[in-house]
């Protein structure tokens, strides 16, 4: 029974579109810093030029929050090696969620698209975490209703595992193994006046059985 609830627990921080425990325990470690996410970021970067052939047609959409705040980083690396302005947005996926109906309503987000759209570009969706993959599905579904991309991939900070839908980061910037009793925290300077990820032990609620 307690592996089911820390299940649910943990699906319901990956539908909030990114795996942030909004205070750590303070025993959580550091597993990445600043320089370690600026060079996670700028090699992403190169995989990005390199698999796209130059990056000509690539529209950045990061997830909110932090997810955008990536994009933004990374269309700057982008623009620095092409010598070219890379299309940079964000894309709220609040009601495409599928748990919409389990929590109270919650405030949208900003859906801002290039002005040159998304129709036959290679749109890099852009987030912090990828837990279970429910969060990019939503992200897919919001997609959708937005324009026709001739193809779509993935670039996350981090990927701690634990998938529960088919679903595969082309681009990440660290591997992390995790166990389901375990949070997963990114912060960075634009929202957190730092940045890092941490690595901590799950709460556990005062009286809950272990």
């Amino acid at each position: 029974m307690d592996n089911k609830q820390d299940k649910q627990q943990d699906n319901a921080q990956d539908r909030q579109g990114g795996q942030q425990d909004p205070q750590p325990q303070s025993d959580a470690r550091p597993v990445l810093e600043g320089p370690d996410i600026a060079r996670a970021l700028t090699r992403i970067a190169h995989e990005i030029v390199e698999r796209a052939k130059g990056a000509d047609d690539v529209v950045l959409l990061g997830i909110p929050t932090r997810g955008v705040f990536l994009a933004q980083r990374l269309a700057a690396k982008l623009e620095q090696i092409t010598e070219r302005k890379i299309p940079v947005g964000s894309l709220d996926i609040t009601m495409y969620r599928d748990d919409l109906r389990m929590h109270p309503p919650r405030a949208l987000a900003r859906t801002d698209i290039p002005g040159d759209g998304i129709d036959g570009k290679l749109v890099v969706l852009v987030d912090d975490v990828l837990f279970s993959g429910r969060t990019i599905r939503a992200a897919l579904d919001a997609l959708n209703d937005i324009g026709r991309p001739r193809a779509v991939q993935l670039a996350v900070l981090v990927d701690r595992g634990h998938r529960e839908l088919p679903i595969r980061a082309d681009y990440v910037g660290k591997n992390l193994p995790t166990s389901l009793r375990e949070t997963v925290k990114v912060q960075l300077a634009e929202e957190d006046g730092r940045d890092t990820v941490l690595l901590g032990a799950k709460r556990t609620a005062p009286g809950a059985q272990h």
